[in-house]
């Protein structure tokens, strides 16, 4: 069937290709009065393929929104003196936030397996590991305060270290499989995926809010079904070809493309766009392979290196995730008049109605634009919150606690929340992706470490208003830096971006004009 259809494409355009008269540039071609065909990847069967194996891939990450929401749902009865054994408050903070702690871990170790084991087997490894945590969750000691500690603290570890390992490995695997039109909206996954799981987290603990081994044990279910769903996965055609299996390359480019997973390339557009790949890898096997630490004084490796951490930096402390941790706690002390766990519910439905359009909204107002949106917004939200906490005639508005802190999810989300995970899959070169994007997910989590550590001693030293406050402050450099650092991708091939960070964006390579020839829209 999918012979037939090369054959069909490739007979009209040869049947309808005539030279143009340039003579006589008022006869136009046959050709000409032809509507413009999609490139293979972006039709219909195509992007069906890449879309569904993206999301099989992103089944795995869920678990990361599940690990973040689970503290602000389970804490009042981890922390209830009415139970047999209990947290003190210490002990909550430290279960709160030691999965961020180790994240860095999982980001580091996502790195190295992604270039080793490639992107399909770090997907089991990263669920085998989730089933694990779960499981420790669900079952702790009943009866000793000492192993009741100490085994919620591991499993939260171990989830730690699959949010770090669940950062990279869907959004360069959707990145490297599709072509530059779609490439936004299919890693954007990862982002949907991860608040849909905190989403579902806070709907569960609405329902249950006494039993956190009943939860634990339903997130080790899904876990097991997210194992499930990598099985059907192709591997990603980039990783094939770095390893040298040409023919398990070719399979891949051409399922990703709308063809039969076959082992030779017949259709012409697919054999350009395979040699372009294979050539710009071949000219990167024929140097020196330099080590990760030599390759950091590359500027194309350097620069989005610093921009991206410095990135992750100010999400951290403009209090994203302290509000995703905290967030029934936070809705409680702001005064929110509804039932604390319902306007989590409403913050979790919030983020995945807004991360669900972000494709769009990247392609359409590009990465920086939304970035200053965001982060513009989130200074306002946080201020708001900060003046009903001082001035009586503010707390005379109603819903404005609720109005505030959900205005903060809604439009964190349209830029700052999202566009570090966005952005780690376009601005590193292919030679060092997989470190560089386990580097920056370190950092970045070992920022949210501090800050979800810091937060109840923060509130208790200076006010929870003064908190707001500060991550208003935050939210404010966040949008100067995004103004001053951040490049706009957008429509832009990896080639191309990674060009402009080598030469400043001065000059063009010949491999980046052929990329544009097969990418040409």
């Amino acid at each position: 069937m999918d012979h037939e259809i090369e054959e069909e494409q490739q007979q009209l355009y040869n049947g309808h290709h005539k030279k143009r008269d340039y003579k006589n540039p008022h006869i136009i071609s046959d050709l000409d009065r032809l509507p413009k065909r999609k490139p293979l990847g972006e039709q219909s069967r195509a992007v069906r393929r890449q879309a569904l194996m993206v999301i099989l891939a992103n089944m795995g990450v869920l678990s990361t929104g599940l690990a973040l929401a689970i503290p602000t749902i389970v804490l009042r009865q981890l922390t209830s003196e009415m139970e047999t054994v209990y947290l003190n408050s210490t002990q909550a903070s430290w279960f709160a936030s030691i999965n961020t702690l180790s994240c860095p871990l999982g980001g580091l170790l996502s790195g190295l397996l992604l270039d080793r084991i490639g992107r399909k087997h770090t997907l089991y490894v990263l669920n085998i590991l989730g089933i694990t945590s779960w499981t420790l969750l669900a079952t702790p000691s009943a009866t000793s305060s000492v192993y009741f500690y100490w085994q919620l603290l591991v499993s939260r570890f171990i989830i730690g270290i699959t949010m770090g390992l669940a950062s990279a490995p869907s959004g360069v695997y959707a990145a490297e499989i599709s072509l530059p039109k779609l490439r936004g909206s299919l890693i954007l996954g990862t982002s949907i995926s991860v608040a849909l799981g905190i989403t579902v987290l806070y709907s569960i603990g609405y329902f249950i809010r006494d039993d956190f081994r009943l939860i634990a044990l339903i997130c080790c279910g899904y876990q097991i079904a997210a194992l499930l769903c990598v099985i059907p996965l192709p591997e990603s055609h980039s990783w094939l070809l770095a390893r040298r299996r040409v023919e398990e390359a070719k399979k891949s480019l051409n399922y990703f493309r709308g063809l039969d997973k076959s082992p030779h390339i017949t259709h012409p557009e697919i054999l350009e766009e395979f040699n372009v790949l294979q050539k710009s890898l071949q000219l990167r096997d024929g140097e020196r392979k330099p080590s990760f630490s030599s390759c950091l004084k590359l500027p194309e490796v350097y620069k989005p290196l610093l921009i991206l951490m410095a990135l992750f930096a100010f999400q951290q402390l403009s209090g994203i995730f302290v509000v995703i941790v905290y967030a029934v706690q936070i809705s409680t002390e702001a005064g929110v008049s509804i039932d604390p766990f319902m306007c989590a519910v409403l913050i979790g439905t919030a983020r995945v109605l807004t991360t669900c359009p972000m494709g769009y909204v990247l392609e359409k107002w590009g990465r920086r634009r939304a970035g200053i949106i965001s982060t513009f917004g989130m200074t306002v939200s946080m201020l708001l919150l900060a003046c009903y906490g001082w001035f009586e005639i503010l707390q005379s508005v109603p819903y404005l606690p609720v109005i505030a802190i959900v205005g903060f999810i809604v439009l964190s989300t349209l830029g700052l929340y999202t566009l570090p995970f966005f952005m780690i899959s376009e601005l590193f070169p292919q030679k060092v992706r997989g470190p560089a994007s386990g580097l920056t997910v370190a950092v970045g989590m070992f920022f949210a470490f501090l800050c979800i550590k810091i937060y109840p001693d923060l509130k208790a030293t200076i006010g929870m208003s003064n908190a707001f406050v500060f991550f208003g402050i935050m939210s404010f450099l966040g949008m100067i830096f995004i103004y001053c650092a951040l490049p706009e991708t957008r429509r832009r091939t990896l080639l191309e971006i990674e060009e402009q960070f080598r030469t400043g964006g001065r000059q063009k390579r010949a491999v980046e004009v052929e990329m544009q020839e097969v990418f040409a829209r």
